[in-house]
């Protein structure tokens, strides 16, 4: 069997519902899913960078922008209940079996417009520096977790942590969150704790570069983010 370094995996079926068509939709003159393979592509870590789709249009539009997609996969892989990791290891098995391993492999969301490739690069780096079994991206919130509420039944307030409510922003610790860009993993090493837990590095990056992508408001906002940035790039 042919042993290589790493490979990117970008999930990415066709029956996204809240947004159609999704990851192939036009964001700021390119697919969405294209600004994924770019930043993988320029980030010269990866020996394949592999599209997993269930959607022949997806498939022919990763491949116009320098992905591979040896395969489609089936409709049990691809409905609203399957995992991200069960598709992931999929791809793997898929490899092995085509005689392909890997020390890395690296999942990236096809939703990601404001993915960078430094961030690959500095979660790979910090990845291969240690004896953590994952790196992947997270950011901090910007509002302190423990003073956020609840509506209760009657749709009144009700805080979660009350005994915070009279303390000052600063002097609550930090918090963050995934970031949901990409996910770095040891492929032969077996995890004993959950991605956000002791085996893993978190890569933080600036919050005006994450911007989760479910609703069209936040594509919306992803937009105005993505404009802000490329402005601020051309200064």
């Amino acid at each position: 069997m042919l042993k290589k370094y790493a490979v990117a995996i970008i999930p990415a079926r066709g029956g996204s519902k809240r947004i159609k068509r999704k990851n192939i939709r036009d964001f700021h003159g390119l697919p969405l899913i294209a600004y994924s393979i770019k930043a993988a592509l320029e980030s010269n870590l990866f020996d394949k960078v592999i599209v997993t789709t269930d959607d022949e249009e997806i498939a022919k539009i990763a491949k116009e922008y320098g992905a591979e997609v040896p395969f489609l996969r089936s409709k049990e892989l691809s409905d609203d209940f399957t995992g991200t990791g069960d598709v992931v290891k999929h791809a793997i098995d898929y490899l092995k079996e085509h005689g392909e391993a890997f020390d890395y492999v690296c999942t990236i969301y096809a939703t990601a417009p404001l993915l960078q490739a430094k961030y690959l690069i500095e979660g790979f780096e910090a990845l291969k520096n240690s004896d953590a079994i994952n790196a992947f991206s997270a950011t901090s919130m910007p509002f302190p977790i423990q003073r956020t509420f609840k509506l209760d039944a009657n749709g009144r307030c009700e805080m979660f942590w009350p005994e915070n409510y009279f303390k000052r922003s600063q002097d609550l610790e930090e918090a963050y969150q995934d970031a949901g860009q990409f996910y770095w993993s040891k492929v032969d090493k077996k995890s004993s704790d959950i991605m956000f837990g002791k085996e893993s590095i978190p890569i933080i990056l600036p919050r005006y570069l994450v911007q989760d992508i479910d609703t069209l408001e936040d594509w919306e906002r992803a937009e105005y983010m993505y404009e802000a940035v490329k402005k601020s790039a051309k200064k």
